[in-house]
């Protein structure tokens, strides 16, 4: 039995890093060879979980396109969880003025264990865009700008415990991030009061990043902006980081739990310890 349990849980947990990897790609969709490679299983395996997956109602196959989406289950249970959890609906005016008054591409970004995942992007007016973030788009602590602002905001211990939990990751996938380079990026950061991703990640596209602080002190999340290098060289780059600031403060002011729930901060951090 407690080889069956095992079992069970294993597809179970594979199931769902797939639900991830395809709701990383939401809106644009995500090929069987792509899913294989980014979840390193199987291919019968990959093939095997989405179809359970569609038949639950969960992902969607468009077999013209050969693209897996996201499906109508996962929706409902987003909307569900977005009226316990209403950080993006929250955020939504704060992003809207941030787009309007910027032009530029502005972002919500939480944090997931290890990870920061970008929950919604808000277009706008410059013709020239930034397209290296996307809704659902997942990277370590510390790679981009809203990612930064989070790790910078985390107890010293915390950062280096995130660092040393990372490393492999940056290792194979991001070989430009090394643990000196996100704790240089940190201090600096912690100094200035704003997260600057001056093309790391992509060249040409760069970003500025601000925490969002509940009452008690804990990131909840982030709002960054990114754009060409031009519109965010210095001395712009402060002038949106001034407006990041202003809006992260309207933020954490419109934050409100139902009775039982807690913030991002504390379910991520239950959850990285666990």
């Amino acid at each position: 039995m407690a080889k069956e349990d095992s079992t069970g849980t294993q597809s179970l947990e594979r199931a769902l890093d797939l639900l991830r990897i395809v709701a990383g790609r939401a809106g644009r969709g995500i090929r069987l060879a792509d899913a294989v490679e980014q979840s390193r299983l199987a291919k019968p395996t990959v093939h095997r979980l989405l179809q359970a997956l569609e038949r639950q109602g969960f992902v969607t196959h468009d077999s013209a396109a050969k693209l897996y989406h996201l499906g109508p289950e996962a929706f409902v249970i987003g909307t569900l969880a977005n009226e316990r959890f209403g950080i993006q609906r929250a955020a939504l005016p704060c992003l809207s003025r941030l787009a309007a008054a910027s032009e530029d591409s502005c972002f919500l970004t939480v944090r997931r264990d290890w990870h920061a995942v970008c929950l919604h992007r808000e277009e706008g007016a410059f013709p020239i865009r930034s397209h290296v973030l996307q809704a659902g788009d997942r990277h370590p602590l510390g790679v981009g700008a809203g990612s930064l602002a989070i790790l910078s905001a985390l107890p010293a211990a915390e950062i280096e415990d995130v660092i040393s939990h990372i490393t492999p990751e940056l290792d194979a996938r991001y070989p430009g991030f090394t643990p000196d380079l996100l704790r240089a990026q940190v201090e600096r950061t912690q100094m200035t009061g704003f997260a600057l991703n001056p093309g790391w990640l992509n060249a040409g596209s760069w970003g500025v990043g601000v925490a969002v602080l509940n009452h008690e002190g804990q990131c909840e999340g982030a709002l960054s902006i990114a754009a060409i290098e031009s519109r965010i060289a210095p001395p712009r780059c402060a002038q949106l980081a001034a407006l990041l600031q202003s809006e992260a403060q309207l933020l954490a002011g419109r934050l409100e739990r139902p009775a039982g729930a807690t913030g991002f901060a504390a379910r991520a951090r239950r959850q990285a310890l666990a």
